[in-house]
């Protein structure tokens, strides 16, 4: 079952990409008390994340933030190291959290999984934003397949 408007986010584990090395958090303690800016994408490094849709919350991130925003945060089914990785290449710096969510136990959660093994990537998310307030879920925008629009950070950005 997906996610939508109103509900609690689960109860998962994911883990920070940090310069000190991967932390795992708890979706309560990294969620809890803070309204999050939360964007997943496919994958680290891929076309459309990596010119599009990381870039877009970077280059909105003090407008986001301006309008009440406590973190920005991007989530994928990769592990915390290419996580960190992507982040140093795209000079993310503090502007947004990196979570891996190498197992896919959030994705699958939140039901927004999907199967890329088609294009040789294994079991991914789909693309997607949403803003969450105390770790209730205040706006979704899930993307249709191949889609890059209503997750862009400017729509999201409209929503504040």
């Amino acid at each position: 079952m997906t996610i939508k408007v109103g509900d609690k986010l689960p109860s998962a584990t994911l883990t920070l990409a940090t310069a000190e090395g991967p932390k795992p958090v708890t979706t309560e303690d990294f969620f809890g008390g803070k309204t999050v800016a939360l964007f997943a994408v496919p994958g680290a490094f891929t076309p459309t994340c990596s010119a599009k849709h990381l870039p877009g919350f970077k280059q909105l991130a003090g407008e986001i933030k301006g309008k009440g925003v406590d973190v920005i945060a991007c989530v994928s089914v990769n592990d915390a190291f290419v996580m960190r990785a992507w982040a140093e290449d795209q000079a993310v710096g503090e502007d947004i959290a990196m979570l891996a969510d190498g197992g896919s136990a959030f994705t699958d959660a939140v039901g927004l999984d999907f199967d890329a093994s088609r294009f040789g990537m294994g079991k991914r998310s789909q693309r997607y934003s949403m803003i969450v307030a105390d770790g209730v879920v205040k706006e979704l925008n899930v993307e249709a397949g191949g889609e890059f629009r209503v997750s862009a950070a400017d729509y999201l950005l409209a929503q504040l």
